[in-house]
């Protein structure tokens, strides 16, 4: 690795506006963004076809592109999200790509890097230890229900035990007994709304409309009512700051913030990608999950919200996801199987027309395995013909760089042929439930919307709080387009059922919840954390 000075001064950030963080990661602050730099800036958005559980690459493919356009003569940052140690110690693992794709340092970026979601664990459970003051004072109570609380507890672990709990217990000093939950911390509606923050003053304005709960008289009480959003912010102060770090070859690198995308807006922040494209030419970024997750919010929230010009789309496929949506087993995943792979390019096809629905023709990058045979490679690559969109073979994993070339190559091209191609699918002043059908119909492929009576309940408060412009942050399971993670492929003719719609006013958007959602996860039987070890060295083993 290079002293991050030097990545810095390469970028031509000004030195002393480093703020150090050892020798190999910094962050920048946000008054760095320059907005006319930003507009002549390009933008490139890596998706993917619906995931398997073990997830297809995409951030291995976002780190090797941005190395290959650097490669091929152009000024390129990859922006990514900053991982959750919640799939660190679970099953997923890190979030720092793999192979000779890595953003360094592998285990600092990991584990607790830079402080900012221990600070936005810390945000959210002030605000929670604020209102259950308030519920225990006698001199100045706002009349909050306790059984109309809408604010959740978050830490940054996967502890099932956690997810429903009684607090207060053990008599009058010890607060008011009310049911609470624990999320984990990407979950907080803290972290969207640090990724949506432009300003400290915005992030103040943005803390102070999280909605709180309802009081006894039915009252909508926010964060402000409570006087938090000052705090809060001050534990942010920090956090708000983009972090630089690099690459496996020294590709600068800038990671912040880490919604998930099954449940907020799934992107990096909003200064983050506002910074890369300051100091770069092209910037890589990267969105969670599918393009029916990640995509659809970073197009119809991010970039429609902050009027962001995306230039291009990469589609993140592997030939493993294929043979998973035509129907193999978990046994079956890394055996060649033609047939399978034909079966399930029904989901890369969905998602290739969803990319579409914004005017862009994606590029297709096969993220290749060994596993994968050439025989199964010529028929997704015959399926691009058909559908008229390029396709490359990314062998970034095991040949860094090198393996990315002709991807950058072609993402190049498709920068010049769609420069302002870009469009929204719906509008913000169209009523909630409009845009929720818009998405579930043209996105999902869903027949229907059924709405629950908690979920009209819903509809009606956000009506009487003047909320209806907002853009809608669907919640469903990551693994299938419907809200039954077992129906894989292009599942048709299903209902989406949307059983509760949670309010972020403070992120900026409200949040339909469709099927079951886990906002907790829980940790598998055998851990990954099972497996990490630190020596006498300070060497840490063993985080994949």
């Amino acid at each position: 690795m290079k002293h991050i000075k030097e990545i810095a001064e390469n970028l031509g950030i000004p030195l002393d506006d480093l703020e150090l963080y050892g020798k190999y990661k910094a962050k920048i602050p946000f008054r760095l963004i320059n907005n006319d730099k930003v507009k002549q800036s390009k933008l490139v958005l890596v998706t993917a076809i619906t995931p398997t559980p073990a997830g297809e690459g995409k951030t291995t493919t976002s780190i090797s592109l941005s190395m290959a356009l650097n490669r091929i003569g152009k000024k390129s940052i990859v922006a990514l999200r900053e991982p959750s140690l919640g799939p660190v110690f679970g099953i997923k693992g890190g979030a720092i790509g793999g192979g000779k794709c890595k953003v360094l340092p592998a285990d600092d970026i990991n584990l607790l890097f830079t402080g900012d979601i221990p600070a936005i664990e810390r945000a959210n459970n002030l605000l929670s230890t604020l209102i259950d003051n308030n519920l225990q004072s006698k001199n100045y109570n706002l009349r909050l229900d306790p059984r109309n609380i809408f604010w959740h507890r978050v830490m940054d672990m996967n502890d099932r035990a956690l997810r429903n709990i009684v607090i207060g217990l053990g008599g009058i000093s010890n607060g008011v007994p009310r049911e609470s939950s624990f999320d984990i911390t990407a979950a907080s509606e803290v972290m969207a709304i640090l990724g949506m923050s432009e300003s400290i003053n915005d992030l103040k304005q943005r803390l102070a409309n999280i909605f709180v709960g309802l009081t006894y008289d039915k009252n909508p009480i926010f964060a402000r009512d409570l006087n938090a959003q000052g705090a809060m912010a001050a534990l942010l102060k920090d956090a708000i700051n983009p972090n630089l770090v690099q690459t496996s070859d020294s590709t600068p690198a800038i990671i912040h913030c880490g919604p998930f995308a099954n449940i907020a807006q799934g992107t990096n922040s909003i200064l983050a990608t506002k910074m890369a494209m300051t100091y770069s030419d092209v910037v890589v970024t990267e969105a969670g999950f599918g393009s029916d997750l990640g995509a659809e919010k970073f197009f119809d929230i991010k970039c429609h919200q902050f009027g962001l010009m995306p230039n291009a789309v990469v589609l993140v496929v592997t030939i493993r996801a294929l043979r998973y949506h035509g129907g193999a087993t978990k046994e079956q995943l890394s055996i060649p199987n033609a047939e399978l792979v034909k079966k399930g390019l029904a989901n890369l096809d969905k998602h290739i027309e969803n990319m579409m629905m914004y005017n862009f023709k994606p590029v297709v990058a096969l993220n290749k395995f060994d596993t994968d045979t050439e025989e199964e490679i010529d028929i997704v690559r015959q399926r691009c013909k058909e559908y008229e969109v390029m396709m490359s073979v990314n062998e970034g994993f095991a040949k860094g760089s090198e393996g990315a070339i002709d991807l950058a190559e072609k993402v190049m091209q498709s920068i010049s042929y769609c420069p302002d191609c870009f469009k929204p699918i719906y509008k913000y002043d169209q009523p909630i439930e409009k845009k929720i059908e818009i998405i579930s119909k043209n996105i999902y492929g869903a027949k229907d919307i059924e709405f629950s009576l908690k979920a009209r309940k819903d509809l009606d408060l956000i009506k009487k709080l003047n909320l209806e412009n907002l853009p809608v942050c669907i919640a469903k399971t990551q693994y299938s387009f419907s809200d039954n993670p077992d129906l894989r492929g292009r599942p048709k003719d299903f209902i989406l059922n949307v059983r509760e719609i949670e309010i972020s006013s403070g992120a900026g958007f409200v949040v339909p919840i469709a099927g079951t959602i886990m906002r907790m996860p829980g940790l598998p039987d055998v851990p990954s954390a099972e497996k990490i070890d630190i020596d006498d060295d300070g060497v840490i083993y063993g985080i994949s």
